[in-house]
């Protein structure tokens, strides 16, 4: 049922981004008791109105700690476990003119043993694991984090560039999102070429099949398969790891290369050579960010338990292989990682790794989905329709309108590049950009909130912002050769983030000025006495005071008000999920009418009936079969006078409109839904 007045003042339709009110910057993290209106508000209700979040425990011991850690290793390791794949290969490509001589190796096994050990093991796992927004961590945890404290006058620049960085960084994570599935599949069915070189020219094929197949069955979640994933990269780590220790016991000299003068050697006998065999490098560490965008899902404890006690030893070993195996045979160069395999291994390790590289490729995909959801509870991307797939774990979820593009993505670098060789020129720009934003948010972070000193903490930021910016300048040379394609696609998302989130505060600007004091309303309400009918009308309601101008329309459209009227606002705050004190706020306004507040956090999904359910307990008796929800429903002109450029108009205008509606992203019944329409100029 929709009813339009093309001369009516504007209302919006809520989201739990759109429903939050005025700028994000003045918005606090949990929010304050609403302002009072014609009686005294109530103290919030302590009854919490949607699922609360998993966390892990913060200090697991005994068998949870290792079904923790065994887990840890399907989804956290997968990226940076199946970088010696293609790592060293790389490290020597033809087109870097680096012969694999003993010096050379040692050189570049050096780099590789102090980048895992210095970015991964003392900046992540050491560092950056420490900074958690109540468990959760990633790029949009830890700038909630921050802003959490960046509310003060005279910051609006500052707080304007860390959202940019922020966003920039969550941005250059869909790029991410969208290499590793194509070249970890590639990079593991290429051992096709070694197995049976005739059969070479299916790795492109094969490889498009087995992703095209991930994403078809996203939508059934990975609850069930997820017990594997464990099991399949345990075996996977044991395999590289014997692997390589079987090539070492004939060149156990290669261990000379944990001396990082070899690395000094390296970089003074080749300065240009060794800044370019950089981008090659930084594979090895291109899983490091979801080190900490996963420590919601695990805590600290066992992801630090699986990298030191596991998975770092595994890694190395199989990298002293590979190095070990060029000292022995230069030509293995060709694919160190399989011709380090005897031949009669070398289908099973075939098997094995493209399993590996599937897991890799769930991770990056699954990471993605929570990254999308925490941007859309924050405000900076429109409603989508978020799924979720396990009763048991509320991040498992499935969002249709990103897997499809990240398969549209992803099957494009495949039949494009063709190689896991070819797409390693995109890989790294978005990684190493990504880590160094989030070495900028973690030393602010840790000056405001860990009490660190101003020495203590340019130590941090000068130390590896100069080893980020490093790797990400040798990146830089990628560009001409694919690395555009990351920066494109950061570039895209961030442009569709800030139109979203400016547009969506230029409505709210012309909302809030639509609407009249709420004691002006009542007071005429109590004077004209209209009809009262019996039920309860929800108005669903983005500004946090004022009567909303769809309660306006109904009241001059039919001439009536329900007897219990319900202003319900959807709230989000920058925390991954709300207190049960702070999350439901409620205030009786007078005359039947009620104004309510739900805050959710950025890992939760608003759930409006579920709210309605437990308003029960506050004197708001709400039967689901005699309640009306009224949500208003605009049709934008990129017209106004509004300062937008109208373009960027216009590119608000289609994301409006592709939005997902309130109703469903709101979870309420359709058969009970009233739609006010209305025109605005913006």
């Amino acid at each position: 049922m929709s009813a339009n007045s093309s001369d009516a003042a504007p209302q919006s339709g809520p989201s739990s981004a759109d429903s939050t009110s005025g700028d994000p910057s003045s918005r606090p993290a949990a929010p304050a008791a609403l302002p009072s209106m014609s009686t005294t508000a109530e103290t919030p209700t302590t009854l919490h109105p949607h699922a609360s979040h998993h966390r892990p425990e913060e200090n697991p011991t005994g068998r949870k700690l290792a079904v923790l850690t065994l887990t840890a290793l399907g989804v956290v390791y997968g990226d940076i476990g199946t970088s010696p794949l293609y790592s060293i290969q790389e490290c020597f490509r033809e087109e870097f003119g680096l012969a694999p001589s003993i010096a050379n190796v040692y050189g570049v096994l050096s780099l590789i043993v102090w980048s895992l050990v210095l970015v991964v093991s003392v900046k992540y796992v050491m560092f950056i694991l420490r900074a958690d927004n109540k468990g959760e961590g990633g790029v949009y945890a830890l700038l909630a984090l921050l802003l959490q404290r960046q509310n003060r006058e005279g910051e609006a620049k500052r707080r304007a560039l860390l959202i940019a960085l922020g966003l920039f960084g969550g941005a250059f994570l869909y790029g991410d999102g969208i290499i590793t599935p194509a070249i970890s599949v590639l990079g593991a069915v290429n051992g096709i070429s070694v197995v049976a070189p005739a059969l070479g020219r299916f790795v492109v094929p094969i490889s498009f099949a087995i992703i095209a197949a991930l994403f078809y069955f996203q939508y059934k979640g990975t609850a069930k398969v997820g017990g594997a994933f464990g099991w399949i990269m345990l075996t996977w780590f044991l395999s590289i790891g014997l692997l390589g220790i079987a090539e070492i016991v004939n060149h156990p000299e290669v261990f000379t290369a944990l001396n990082p003068w070899h690395a000094i050697t390296f970089f003074t006998s080749h300065p240009t050579r060794s800044f370019v065999v950089l981008g090659a490098v930084v594979l090895v560490i291109t899983g490091g960010e979801a080190l900490y965008a996963d420590m919601g899902h695990f805590g600290r404890k066992p992801i630090r338990l699986a990298w030191f006690g596991f998975v770092l030893p595994c890694l190395l070993l199989n990298y002293f292989g590979q190095g070990a195996l060029l000292i022995r045979d230069p030509s293995a160069v060709a694919n160190p990682f399989y011709l380090l395999a005897p031949k009669a291994l070398q289908i099973p390790l075939l098997v094995v790794a493209t399993l590996a590289a599937i897991v890799a490729s769930q991770a990056l995909i699954s990471g993605a989905f929570s990254l999308t959801q925490q941007a859309i509870q924050l405000g900076y991307v429109p409603r989508l329709q978020i799924i979720h797939t396990s009763h048991e774990q509320a991040g498992q979820i499935y969002i249709p309108e990103v897997n499809k593009a990240l398969a549209i993505g992803t099957l494009l670098l495949v039949v494009t590049f063709r190689s896991a060789a070819a797409l390693a020129a995109t890989y790294g720009v978005a990684v190493t950009a990504t880590m160094a934003i989030t070495t900028i948010l973690f030393a602010l972070i840790a000056r405001q909130r860990f009490g660190w000193s101003r020495a203590k903490m340019r130590v941090f930021l000068y130390g590896f912002l100069a080893i980020d910016l490093m790797f990400f300048a040798s990146n830089l040379l990628k560009v001409p050769h694919g690395g555009w394609v990351p920066l494109g696609i950061a570039a895209l998302v961030f442009l569709l983030m800030t139109t979203w989130k400016r547009g969506r505060e230029i409505l709210q600007e012309l909302l809030q000025k639509a609407t009249i004091p709420m004691d002006m309303f009542l007071a005429d309400v109590a004077r004209r006495q209209p009809p009262r009918v019996p039920g309860t009308a929800v108005f669903m309601t983005s500004t946090s005071g004022g009567a909303p101008v769809v309660l306006l329309h109904h009241l001059k459209h039919n001439k009536v008000l329900h007897e219990q009227v319900v202003l319900l606002s959807i709230r989000s705050a920058e925390v991954p999920d709300v207190d049960e004190e702070e999350t439901l706020e409620v205030e009786k306004l007078g005359h039947g009418f009620y104004r309510v507040a739900a805050t959710y956090g950025f890992m939760e999904t608003p759930d409006v009936p579920q709210v309605m359910k437990f308003l029960n307990s506050r004197g708001i008796r709400a039967r689901p079969n005699e309640t009306s929800y009224y949500l208003g429903r605009e049709r934008l002109l990129p017209s106004g006078k509004t300062r937008m450029m109208r373009w960027r108009k216009k590119l608000f205008v289609f994301m409006s409109r592709n939005a997902r509606s309130a109703t469903e992203f709101f979870n309420i019944p359709p058969n009970r839904v009233v739609e006010l329409g209305t025109q605005v100029e913006f």
